[in-house]
């Protein structure tokens, strides 16, 4: 093996998809800067800091609307994480007799939103995906719309294959049929360019802590115009406004943001919007799109190691799901961080039937491997040789074989 395990091997970092890594180094100073000078919460007072607090979070609303292309960036809705912005999406919109379409790639933050609003009376068609892939087929998600369709919530790109979803011909049928969509931008938002209004979307949902290169404990929804009327909020109490009220407000954003914001993760994630938005997420793209690139084409010769998903780098995120023959999932992570110092996710991924589809999901699903913004071609080699060194027939490592 040409690994040299000790604690002075270089670690690569390839799990973006689950949270980036690193991070802009003017995140944590913003963050250090809300700590050490402000520690206020945002309109809970009337002194320099609470205001500047409040303004901070402004600022922060007003670099993710630029971000999206949001017109207006009151409709910016934070959350703690994307999880809970699918929940006010699709808790908030659905009600009992309403039925809801997906597909069988989903994440579990919209499969079990959707199975617990089960039980109150909403149906739901679940439909089916490309094998190799994930990818739907616009018209059959399309086809699955009834007379009580109240939603469409679909992951923009997949958290197992990265495959990006064909979303606008279904956000254009959906829009005809007076069908709202949510989409999931967890893998894509930071990655890809992404244009609300040109989209037509009505929800987007997203976390601050992946692309967007923000702290964990940050994220938000994005409420397209007329939603705030369909949109129950799932959480009520103070919100620093309209206080003499002992009714939730009805204007945006505090109708969805009740209790003290996260400041000092509003803090970072506004610093990493604005690095995003200095170098360009088009550039940032032609990055991914390259390392792609040259994942699939170093890997693609690699004997005994499966690879799901597109083949196409336009066609996909930057996340990878693997198998080699002969290790399972947690087997080949704990191989590839012990004897090559890559660190990848293995196991389901939040993600039961995509592994059902796959046929992955009986023997553990898969090993991942995602890069980010800082991921050079020299970690993707490293990660392809890593590969190509536990799958060669040779290797010495202990395993199932």
């Amino acid at each position: 093996m040409s690994g040299v395990p000790g604690n002075h091997m270089r670690r690569i970092y390839a799990d973006n998809a689950a949270t980036s890594f690193p991070k802009p180094p003017c995140v944590l100073e913003a963050m250090t800067r809300y700590a050490e000078e402000l520690g206020a919460s945002a309109g809970r007072g009337a002194y320099r800091e609470a205001t500047q607090t409040g303004e901070l979070v402004t600022r922060c609303r007003h670099r993710l609307a630029r971000l999206i292309n949001a017109a207006d960036a009151r409709r910016i809705i934070f959350t703690l994480n994307c999880t809970e912005a699918l929940n006010l999406a699709i808790r908030g919109v659905l009600s009992a007799g309403d039925h809801v379409v997906a597909t069988r790639f989903e994440h579990n933050s919209i499969l079990r939103p959707i199975q617990d609003l089960a039980a109150h009376g909403v149906t739901a068609t679940f439909v089916a995906v490309d094998r190799a892939t994930g990818a739907v087929a616009p018209n059959d998600l399309i086809d699955a719309i009834l007379p009580q369709t109240r939603l469409i919530a679909v992951q923009h790109a997949s958290n197992v294959t990265g495959v990006v979803q064909p979303i606008e011909p279904i956000i254009a049928a959906a829009r005809e049929r007076g069908v709202p969509v949510l989409l999931d931008a967890a893998q894509t938002i930071g990655h890809l360019p992404l244009d609300v209004r040109a989209l037509g979307v009505d929800l987007l949902a997203f976390p601050g802590h992946k692309g967007l290169l923000g702290p964990l404990g940050t994220g938000g929804l994005y409420v397209g115009p007329g939603m705030e009327d369909r949109l129950r909020p799932l959480v009520c109490g103070g919100t620093g406004s309209a206080s003499e009220q002992p009714t939730q407000p009805t204007f945006l954003p505090d109708k969805y943001e009740s209790g003290s914001h996260n400041a000092i993760g509003l803090a970072g994630l506004s610093a990493a919007v604005d690095w995003l938005l200095s170098r360009g997420v088009d550039a940032l793209r032609a990055h991914e799109i390259e390392l792609c690139r040259r994942f699939l084409e170093r890997v693609g010769g690699v004997d005994g190691v499966r690879l799901f998903g597109p083949r196409v780098p336009s066609g996909r995120v930057a996340v990878f799901s693997v198998r080699v023959d002969g290790l399972g999932p947690a087997e080949l992570s704990a191989l590839l961080e012990s004897e090559f110092g890559v660190l990848t996710r293995s196991g389901i991924h939040c993600a039961p039937w995509a592994h059902e589809t796959l046929g992955t999901a009986a023997d553990g699903g898969t090993t991942r491997l995602s890069f980010g913004p800082f991921t050079t071609a020299t970690d993707v080699d490293a990660c392809v040789d890593a590969l190509a060194d536990v799958a060669s027939p040779t290797a010495t490592h202990t395993s199932n074989r």
